[in-house]
């Protein structure tokens, strides 16, 4: 199965109000264990950092002033999370700002059903707990030592630890077959043959050693397992 885990920083809390976008960080995850890969960008919004975002994520307008703008980075977004399920905590604010930036380009908006929201599965796993990111790594003993401000891939790369925590952590999935995956390993082993080697390896048993393996073997009675491969001990039979 192959995740996005993503988070967003913006110019201030309402896309609706015209606040945009200043940096988008993603991570690729396949079977809950992240692959490298990565997206990350910081965006130039075209419009004033509100000074309170500013105290959050730490990005300010003239760091952003030289960054490229969201059409220049959308196709390769795009392109990042195309058929990929998002996991996303508090999904609705990011999926908002991105669905607004992605629409005033004439890209298709994100589907609900693509997001997965950590907020909204760790409200319903400890409804009596706080459920931020810190509070959450807190609670699963995970590093977040190094998270002394917001910042849009450091939190996806966190969040992709908390969202394997909060579906039962990594150990149960390492043993769990589903009868597809055991069908489709199935059908790769029919189709599997293993080609010659374009040159044999040189035997690494001596002649005396080949002769004292086939002596054991005939003792062993007309049963033993070797006698089913003359193809390699032409000598037993």
């Amino acid at each position: 199965m192959r995740y996005i885990v993503l988070d967003t920083e913006t110019t201030g809390l309402s896309h609706e109000d015209g606040d945009r976008i200043i940096e988008i960080g993603a991570v690729e995850v396949i079977d809950h264990v992240p692959t490298g890969r990565v997206f990350h960008e910081y965006i130039n919004p075209e419009r004033e950092i509100h000074p309170d975002a500013i105290r959050v994520h730490g990005i300010t307008n003239e760091f952003v002033a030289t960054k490229p703008v969201f059409a220049e980075i959308a196709p390769a977004f795009v392109d990042f999370i195309q058929d990929a399920f998002l996991v996303i905590h508090n999904a609705p604010f990011d999926v908002g700002f991105l669905n607004s930036e992605l629409g005033r380009l004439g890209y298709e908006p994100i589907r609900e059903e693509q997001v997965i929201d950590t907020l909204e599965l760790a409200r319903k796993k400890h409804p009596l707990g706080q459920n931020s990111l810190d509070a959450l790594c807190r609670r699963y003993g995970i590093d977040n030592s190094k998270r002394t401000k917001h910042g849009a891939l450091l939190d996806a790369e966190l969040l992709a630890d908390v969202y394997v925590e909060l579906i039962g952590g990594r150990q149960p999935n390492l043993s769990l077959v589903t009868e597809s995956n055991a069908v489709s390993v199935e059908r790769v082993l029919e189709n599997f043959t293993v080609p010659p080697r374009p040159r044999p390896l040189k035997p690494r048993l001596s002649e005396e050693e080949i002769a004292a393996h086939e002596e054991l073997v005939k003792s062993l009675g007309g049963k033993a397992v070797w006698l089913k491969y003359p193809d390699i001990f032409p000598n037993l039979n």
